[in-house]
């Protein structure tokens, strides 16, 4: 397989899964509070059809992945409607949380798959096939992705998840004020994610802000890995 199409093929399919099984996750955890929203759209299906961003879910991952730079992405959003749901203002926390810890429970998963492949292979005196070769590297950027998404979602920035914590967190005159971002959501990421960075180097929130963190959970779980493969 061409080295390229190996990594942009090894980045793309894990970054599908992990972004639609978030999105999803947002559906379930509001139908389960009052919200049958996303079951009426029929969005609450793991068909990637449904829910993939051609851009989003696609083309940006894979060009973060071959520059080299923090490899995200998005789906289209799972609608939800939080009039409908039975707490409004603790609801949509909860929706919003589901997300990110959607794929926490995912990369826990891939570390103990990563694990048990390590363990198998362990001894072995012959060469990996190329098939073996890209199911651990699907599981290791798997692992990397969900970790991210996890993290990154969580940044108070409208329109992430962790802007609807920090809204069902903040006083009611606060969240109100703090919502009316929510329209300059995305032009706004693209000054601090894009602009800024340019312009000052050393200002990148992703390096400085999300990356660390992300280092450290992932090591959480590289730890795991070793446990089970047994050293």
């Amino acid at each position: 397989m061409n080295d390229t199409l190996f990594q942009i093929a090894s980045v793309i399919l894990p970054m599908i899964f992990a972004i639609v099984f978030h999105e999803v996750a947002h559906g379930w955890m509001a139908r389960a509070l009052g919200d049958p929203t996303a079951a009426e759209m029929k969005r609450l299906t793991l068909n990637p059809l449904r829910h993939v961003d051609l851009f989003g879910t696609i083309i940006l991952p894979g060009f973060l992945k071959l520059v080299g730079a923090p490899v995200f992405g998005w789906a289209k959003p799972v609608p939800v409607d939080y009039r409908r749901l039975r707490n409004p203002r603790l609801g949509m926390m909860a929706v919003a949380a589901a997300g990110p810890g959607s794929n926490l429970i995912l990369a826990l998963i891939a570390a103990v798959a990563m694990g048990l492949l390590a363990r198998g292979f362990a001894g072995s005196t012959g060469e990996a096939s190329l098939f073996w070769l890209f199911i651990a590297a699907n599981l290791q950027n798997f692992l990397l992705i969900n970790i991210f998404l996890a993290l990154f979602n969580l940044l108070p920035i409208p329109p992430f998840d962790g802007s609807h914590i920090v809204e069902g967190l903040l006083p009611r005159r606060a969240a109100m004020a703090y919502t009316r971002l929510r329209p300059y959501g995305f032009p706004l990421l693209f000054i601090l994610l894009l602009v800024l960075p340019w312009a000052f180097p050393g200002l990148g929130i992703v390096e400085r802000i999300v990356v660390p963190p992300v280092e450290w959970v992932h090591d959480l779980y590289i730890g795991l890995v070793r446990a089970i493969a047994g050293g």
